[in-house]
């Protein structure tokens, strides 16, 4: 007979700790789609590097600026909610999406076929060209096939990195593309490969650096807003935002006073 309630006892106890558990799982578990959360709170995170101009970085006054920043603004106002930035490194930015640490990227990241097998991206609303930079007085690095056997400075998570190796470049890690062109001012790499308007931008600024843009791509690397998969009407309500800047001119003008060109169509 003891063993009888015994055995009823610990049945009463399993099925209390499944439905306490079950009772737990749905109170903890969020409601609605992130769209629907995002809207919700009236917040749309988003991840950035803050030290990559001058795409995001953070001007004299110390406010946090660039194209990608005002383009994740503007796409943040088209779905009625604020743009709040999480400044995160390059190197751990993609782990941070992955974590729910922010909603999105906005920071140059480029389309890839790996990167598609993980995440959904947004249409494009950069198209950037490489730049093979190399020292002023180099005269024997003329094209990317030059490079086969020279050390060349990237962050090592980066498209350029991948598109160096591919060229037979030993790869020097850098946390940016300003330590990238000291490295190569100072003769410790030999070449860097960045973008054309990152280049533009830098020299901008010192006109005086001993450095020069040997050779650009043939082809456009596509740059998108990814989002974890399983949220396609996040997806969807981006493109509709950029869409929506693209055909008011607003995704042009941006280009324009950050680079001087429009870098948010192919170039014809």
């Amino acid at each position: 007979m003891k063993r009888l309630v015994v055995w009823i006892a610990g049945i009463v106890a399993t099925v209390s700790l499944v439905a306490c558990g079950s009772t737990s799982q749905k109170q903890s578990a969020p409601a609605g789609s992130l769209l629907e959360q995002i809207k919700e709170k009236g917040v749309l995170k988003v991840g950035t590097e803050g030290t990559y101009a001058p795409y995001t970085y953070h001007d004299e006054s110390g406010k946090l600026v660039g194209y990608d920043v005002e383009v994740a603004e503007k796409v943040a106002e088209k779905l009625g909610v604020k743009a709040e930035f999480v400044e995160t490194e390059w190197d751990s930015i993609i782990a941070g999406l992955d974590a729910g640490r922010f909603d999105i990227i906005a920071n140059q990241v480029g389309v890839t076929d790996e990167r598609k097998e993980k995440y959904d991206f947004s249409t494009p609303y950069t198209y950037i060209y490489g730049a093979l930079i190399t020292s002023k007085d180099d005269t024997t690095t003329k094209a990317f096939s030059d490079i086969k056997g020279k050390k060349s400075a990237n962050s090592l998570t980066s498209n350029w990195a991948e598109v160096a190796k591919s060229n037979g470049a030993e790869i020097v890690g850098v946390d940016g593309f300003q330590q990238a062109i000291e490295l190569l001012a100072s003769k410790r790499v030999d070449v860097t490969i960045n973008d054309n308007v990152a280049y533009l931008d830098y020299i901008k600024q010192h006109p005086d650096a001993p450095v020069k843009v040997a050779a650009l791509s043939e082809d456009a690397q596509e740059t998108a807003l990814p989002v974890v998969k399983g949220n396609d009407d996040l997806v969807a309500a981006i493109n509709q935002a950029l869409k929506e800047l693209a055909d008011e001119g607003v995704l042009t003008e941006l280009s324009k006073k950050y680079f001087g060109d429009d870098v948010s169509q192919v170039k014809k």
